[in-house]
C-alpha cells in the first residue's frame, strides 16, 4: 500500500454560535486558510455583527489560522463606522502569533 503522506487537516468554519442584537458570539473550528477565505468573508458580513457592539472570537477548536484570514477578521471589525469590542477567547499560541501578527492585538483583547 502507498504511502498517502499526511492527512489534510479538517477544513475551517465559523459560525454565529450566539447574536443577540449586543454581541455575537462567533465560534471557529479546523484550519483557516486560503481554501475558507471567501467563506470567511462572506461569514463576516452577516448583518447580525454590524448590529452587536461586541464580538467574541471563540477559537478553542481552531488549529491553524493563516494571515490572510487574520487580515479578513481585522478589516472586518474595523471597518464599522462604530468599530466593536472584540475579544478572543481559547486561541492556541500559533493562532495567537497570527493574530498578532495582523494587528488584532491592538484593536482585541487576547485571553489566554
Amino acid at each position: 500500500m502507498a504511502d498517502e503522506g499526511p492527512a489534510r487537516p479538517q477544513p475551517g468554519t465559523v459560525r454565529i454560535a450566539e447574536a443577540d442584537g449586543k454581541r455575537v458570539v462567533l465560534a471557529f473550528s479546523g484550519v483557516l486558510d486560503a481554501h475558507v477565505l471567501r467563506e470567511l468573508e462572506e461569514r463576516l458580513r452577516d448583518q447580525r455583527l454590524r448590529q452587536a457592539g461586541a464580538w467574541v472570537l471563540e477559537m478553542s477548536d481552531l488549529e491553524r489560522l493563516d494571515l490572510a484570514c487574520a487580515y479578513a477578521l481585522l478589516r472586518a471589525v474595523t471597518s464599522a463606522p462604530e468599530p466593536a469590542a472584540l475579544t478572543v477567547r481559547g486561541a492556541r499560541r500559533n493562532v495567537q502569533r497570527t493574530l498578532r501578527h495582523a494587528g488584532i492585538d491592538v484593536v482585541a483583547t487576547i485571553e489566554e
